[in-house]
């Protein structure tokens, strides 16, 4: 049986990776938008699968001159 190993993320260390703030991405849960993220014993979870999947969304073609 293979075994899966999934990277997860805290707020402040995706907070990082976006140059924002984790308040910032506390008022994203908060107003219910933003990615995905896991909410365990307390704990704010981002699983990498889902930011990698949000920034793919979030992609914007450049304007051809």
């Amino acid at each position: 049986m293979s075994q899966q190993h999934t990277t997860h993320l805290t707020p402040a260390h995706l907070a990082l990776r976006w140059s924002v703030t984790a308040g910032h991405l506390a008022n994203q849960r908060s107003a219910g938008i933003g990615p995905t993220y896991l909410k365990l014993g307390g704990r704010i979870l981002y699983r990498l699968i889902d930011i990698e999947a949000y920034e793919e969304q979030a992609l914007v073609a450049g304007v051809s001159a």
